[in-house]
């Protein structure tokens, strides 16, 4: 018999962004989420230049939250691929947002309506406590992966073009940044593959670093100063 993962517990503040009260912390930018979705993963990871050369191309997600990142970059996919090309993308989460918490976000974007009407008709009324739920849009390829990220990147089968690390951030969630988990990432990249985060905390920086990505500042999006990206050395 399988079980049901507990839903992660929210709250939307005044203006409707929602807030994690497992860990104290905003989901995206209060500025602009999809705009900096695409300043600091598609920017930092430099998609726009690598996807249309790509038949296959494969993203890692440390966080799947409310699936602004997978439908940004869906539509990004869209708009570039050739024909014949797939988009795999994984994307890790231990605690799944409700279904009706999740479907609240995504109406916040008009522009994902379709794309997100979609995604929720094809994702299961109720989460199960670990194991993988896969769909495939034509051509985008999702898998949400259910469990703790430093069990489940280690043992996956997936090597990376990309990652976006996105977990809460690293004061509130220092496991989701640890060395460990982060040389797992490295494990699960390809040579040459990128990185591109919002933190630039130090302590983050030399985890990265000490696995073995070049890692550079560079600037933030909205409030904040400064991001990460890297890459992994052929």
């Amino acid at each position: 018999m399988s079980h049901v993962a507990d839903a992660h517990p929210i709250r939307f503040d005044e203006n409707g962004a929602p807030m994690s009260l497992r860990f104290d912390d905003p989901f995206f930018s209060r500025h602009d989420g999809p705009a900096e979705t695409r300043h600091i993963f598609h920017s930092g990871n430099q998609l726009e230049a690598r996807l249309p050369q790509a038949t296959r191309f494969t993203i890692g997600e440390t966080g799947f939250g409310t699936a602004l990142n997978a439908l940004e970059t869906w539509a990004l996919w869209d708009r570039m691929r050739r024909s014949d090309a797939t988009l795999r993308y994984v994307s890790f989460e231990a605690y799944p947002l409700a279904r009706d918490d999740l479907a609240r976000c995504i109406a916040a974007w008009p522009e994902h309506r379709q794309r997100g009407e979609v995604l929720l008709a094809a994702l299961p009324g109720q989460w199960p406590d670990s194991g993988c739920i896969t769909v495939n849009f034509a051509g985008f390829a999702l898998e949400i992966v259910i469990g703790l990220a430093e069990n489940t990147i280690p043992v996956h089968d997936l090597t990376a073009d990309a990652w976006y690390l996105d977990g809460h951030s690293p004061q509130k969630n220092a496991d989701m940044w640890s060395l460990p988990l982060m040389q797992a990432v490295f494990d699960h990249t390809v040579p040459d593959g990128s990185f591109a985060s919002y933190t630039s905390a130090g302590w983050v920086r030399r985890n990265l670093q000490a696995a073995g990505f070049v890692v550079e500042k560079r600037p933030g999006f909205g409030g904040k100063r400064e991001m990460s990206r890297g890459v992994k050395p052929a």
